[in-house]
């Protein structure tokens, strides 16, 4: 009998594999880039969430996709459309819950997480022309003064942010504070966001907000809040249709490789966090797109 498909030492093999080259998945595409920095859309038109969207980004990448849509087969078939002889599908995975009676007789919702494949619209034929090609957002040329659109979502989050000469980024916490250097020392400004965008992911670990952040955290809970900040700088960026700044050090990338080694489903949290964080942001400063995603 086959050994039971693992979908989370499967996800992180892919990751880790990714890393280990020398491009974290999440890195790229972008917008503006060959393959777009779009939210990955089902068939449906409903963006994918969590660990889905490193995944499909990360496939889009290495296979230059510009279509932000997949599809099953079926319904690729659904369409009259159909996936082209040869072509390989990408894993995703579905979430849910299953009733399970216990010794006690008690009935409980049990969690699950199921592989399944998908293909982009760049791999089938037939389908109609509105799911072809790029739907990101254009990258934005910002030089080096505010942007005016991008200063309001900021603002409308509620998070202090407070700006010094001092040549450092950081989100204090026990002052629940961001710091930012002026955005005039930027190379330019896409770089002064994408950091505040990094910063205000930290932001929203608050215990006033998502209570992610803890006390006295030691060396791999400090990793796994940076990787959350990472995941969660590019997520705000590809929804403002920023490019994120990866400058990050060698020690965090070793960090979080060794990190995703011992635990097969850290990157699955990770993500989901950072998802959590997106959603609490855009929340404050996007509402009415939320209420119209409700």
């Amino acid at each position: 009998m086959a050994d039971k498909f693992d979908v989370y030492a499967h996800v992180t093999s892919e990751i880790i594999a990714a890393m280990e080259a020398g491009t974290p998945p999440w890195r790229q595409p972008w917008t503006g880039s060959a393959g777009g920095a779009a939210f990955p859309l089902r068939a449906c038109g409903e963006a994918y969430r969590g660990i889905n969207v490193i995944l499909l980004w990360l496939t889009a990448a290495n296979r230059g996709y510009s279509s932000a849509h997949w599809f099953t087969f079926k319904q690729a078939q659904e369409l009259g459309a159909h996936v082209r002889k040869g072509e390989k599908s990408c894993t995703v995975v579905k979430y849910g819950t299953f009733e399970k009676e216990g010794e006690d007789g008690e009935t409980r919702s049990l969690p699950y997480a199921k592989a399944y494949r998908v293909f982009n619209a760049d791999q089938i034929e037939g389908l109609p022309e509105e799911f072809y090609g790029p739907k990101g957002i254009e990258a934005k040329d910002l030089g080096t003064e505010p942007d005016a659109e991008l200063e309001a979502f900021f603002a409308a989050t509620g998070a202090k942010i407070e700006t010094s000469d001092e040549p450092r980024a950081y989100y204090h916490p026990v002052r629940d504070i961001i710091h930012m250097p002026p955005i005039a020392t930027f190379l330019d400004a896409g770089l002064f966001y994408s950091t505040l965008a990094h910063e205000l992911t930290h932001w929203t670990g608050h215990e006033s907000r998502l209570d992610r952040l803890t006390v006295g955290r030691d060396r791999q809970a400090y990793a796994f809040e940076e990787l959350v900040a990472e995941i969660g700088n590019c997520m705000i960026c590809a929804t403002l249709g920023l490019v994120p700044d990866f400058a990050q050090s060698a020690a965090y990338v070793e960090s979080w490789l060794k990190a995703l080694k011992d635990d097969t489903r850290l990157i699955f949290k990770a993500a989901s966090e950072a998802q959590k964080a997106l959603d609490f942001i855009t929340g404050k400063a996007k509402p009415e797109e939320q209420k119209a995603a409700a």
